[in-house]
């Protein structure tokens, strides 16, 4: 999977989730400040993020996300560790 087939499904899941405009996902977009979720949101999220991309996100991790890249970049890595 690409980068941008991950930023794809990551934007489809937080205008779906969050309710928000695409164009209002950007890789420096605060998840809290600029996309206004909150940490039920972010649970929301990270909970698709693990159907849709088949991994397992700790608490640890979940709670280093401050923005959209900051998810990109998780499951950027989860797909990497996968084919290492």
């Amino acid at each position: 999977m690409t980068r941008q087939d991950i930023e794809k499904k990551v934007t489809d899941i937080l205008v779906d989730k969050l309710g928000i405009e695409p164009e209002d996902v950007k890789s420096e977009a605060d998840f809290r400040e600029d996309l206004e979720g909150d940490s039920l949101d972010l649970m929301v999220v990270v909970m698709e993020l693990e159907k849709d991309f088949h991994i397992s996100v700790t608490d640890e991790e979940a709670d280093q996300v401050k923005t959209v890249g900051d998810i990109i970049g998780l499951v950027e890595r989860y797909q990497t560790a996968r084919y290492i």
